[in-house]
């Protein structure tokens, strides 16, 4: 059993809370453990200049972690007067997951911001905004009701990180779990099983092939939970 009793491929407590903000279009709390992220849907009425005439959108992700989301008080990178490489992998990162399963000639040449604000981290942050931000997407884009007769987004998609620690897989590791892991991975799907993208670390010894099949479908196993959970909010995708 682990710290918290879950067992080896067991998520922790998800909870998501639906049209959190009230401003935007669409926006989602999203809790699992102790890790908590607001994430928030919006658009503007214009398109990227390299995608102007082309009758097509553009969706791009901004991620951000409040200075007391942890337990060491970190400073707020615009204070500091650029966004850290680590920030910037993860915006996009996000912005790949959700332009993976969404029409970007479905909504004009127009352009959805998704914003992740981390007000509590416990490990897990970047796939728990993945999972939380494409609630708020899809309420968005129902809300605009600018989709035409098909809806934007195809498929639903969702994350989950997994890992080796103690020589033992565990899916949806917590801050303490990660930062001791062997093997770290982040791992993107969507509802029908497709992978999205997956990002993959020996943090000490190089893993076998073996390993790495046994942490994708324990993966799997999780992101199939996180995306009955989107569906059981979200309803069918139209």
């Amino acid at each position: 059993m682990r710290r918290d009793g879950r067992g080896p491929g067991e998520l922790r407590e998800v909870r998501i809370v639906r049209d959190f903000l009230k401003y935007p279009g669409g926006s989602a709390l999203i809790e699992m453990g102790d890790t908590r992220v607001i994430c928030s849907a919006t658009v503007v009425d214009e398109a990227p200049p390299f995608l102007k005439g082309t009758g097509r959108g553009w969706l791009t992700g901004e991620y951000a972690m409040l200075p007391a989301a942890t337990a060491v008080r970190s400073p707020r990178e615009s204070l500091r007067g650029r966004v850290g490489g680590r920030t910037h992998e993860i915006q996009r990162l996000i912005g790949r997951s959700l332009r993976a399963v969404t029409d970007l000639g479905g909504f004009g040449e127009r352009t959805i911001h998704i914003d992740c604000d981390v007000i509590q981290a416990d490990g897990g942050t970047r796939t728990a905004a993945i999972t939380g931000a494409f609630v708020a997407l899809v309420d968005l884009l129902r809300r605009e009701g600018r989709g035409g007769d098909v809806f934007p987004v195809a498929d639903y998609v969702s994350a989950v990180s997994v890992g080796v620690v103690d020589g033992e897989i565990l899916l949806d590791l917590d801050y303490a779990e990660d930062s001791r892991a062997e093997v770290d991975m982040n791992v993107v799907m969507t509802g029908g099983g497709r992978f999205v993208e997956v990002q993959g670390t020996a943090e000490r010894s190089p893993f076998a092939a073996p390993v790495l099949q046994a942490m994708l479908a324990a993966a799997a196993e999780g992101i199939g939970r996180l995306t009955g959970l989107q569906r059981e909010i979200l309803g069918d995708l139209r």
